[in-house]
């Protein structure tokens, strides 16, 4: 019997260890960083308060005192530099333009975990910032969302009708498969690791992720989308899309980009002819 106790230590520990480094590993990378030099936009370096005291760290375009605001989300582990593309392809529509770094990114306020809640928060805090700040007089604000930032801009239009168009590139219908997906390309077995990661998250972190699945709150969104995913995205598969798109009916439209990954539909030909028509048809609607 004693060697049945050894292995079902050995097993034991084995599992806690395996657990503890699937948890670390949820811990985001802190990428700091300054503005770019010669960019063709003058930038005004912002703090972006939060509801505990904490800030976040932004980059403000101004375009007009009555003009709408486009707010940048990027991607987990990134910061307001991944947005670059965008910001040059989206100024001179006659937006004021406000790029971030979520808490626990780049320049903003630490944070240990990131969630789709929480890019959400940081989100609707830009837009209470520009308020706030009579930084413009318009109210209406619009959105675009890299993946787990574009995840957050679906549950901030859900939850916050300022938001009136939503674009997200790469966004997940439910944090829970896309987990499922990402361990099962390093073959870390769902019970009783994914398993006891749910509980964690639930009891410690407070976030169920059936929840706050965006599929479950897309619908809820007085704003419109547009939904681009790459075909081949092994990141975030785009059966997720799909979720997406259904789950929005009529408020949704959805590109998907033949030969594309998670973080290069940019570069496909038409790409930004097509996001900027979008928002400027908003821009003719609100007209």
């Amino acid at each position: 019997m004693t060697w049945l106790f050894i292995l079902l230590g050995i097993v034991l520990l084995l599992i806690a260890v395996l657990f503890y480094f699937t948890v670390k590993g949820f811990i985001n990378p802190v990428d700091k960083h300054k503005v770019p030099e010669n960019l063709p936009f003058p930038v005004e370096e912002i703090q972006i308060p939060l509801p505990d005291g904490r800030h976040l760290y932004g980059w403000w375009i101004f375009s007009g005192k009555d003009a709408p605001t486009l707010i940048f989300a990027h991607g987990w582990g990134r910061n307001a530099q991944r947005m670059l593309p965008y910001l040059k392809n989206f100024y001179g529509l006659g937006m004021n333009m406000l790029a971030f770094d979520a808490r626990g990114h780049g320049n903003s306020d630490p944070d240990k975990y990131a969630n789709l809640v929480k890019f959400a928060d940081d989100i609707i805090a830009c837009m209470n910032y520009v308020q706030n700040n009579k930084k413009t007089s318009h109210p209406d604000f619009n959105l675009v969302g890299l993946s787990i930032g574009g995840a957050g801009s679906i549950y901030a239009a859900a939850h916050d009708h300022r938001v009136k168009k939503v674009i997200t590139v790469g966004a997940f219908a439910h944090p829970a498969s896309v987990m499922r997906n990402q361990f099962k390309t390093y073959h870390v077995p769902y019970y009783p690791i994914i398993w006891l990661l749910h509980i964690y998250l639930k009891i410690f972190q407070d976030f169920n992720m059936n929840k706050v699945a965006p599929e479950k709150h897309i619908s809820k969104a007085k704003a419109s989308f547009l939904l681009i995913h790459g075909e081949e995205d092994k990141t975030v598969p785009v059966e997720e899309a799909k979720r997406l798109a259904k789950a929005a009916g009529k408020k949704a439209e959805l590109w998907i980009i033949p030969g594309r990954g998670h973080s290069d539909c940019h570069l496909e030909k038409g790409f930004w002819e097509k996001v900027t028509g979008f928002m400027k048809r908003a821009e003719i609607h609100e007209k």
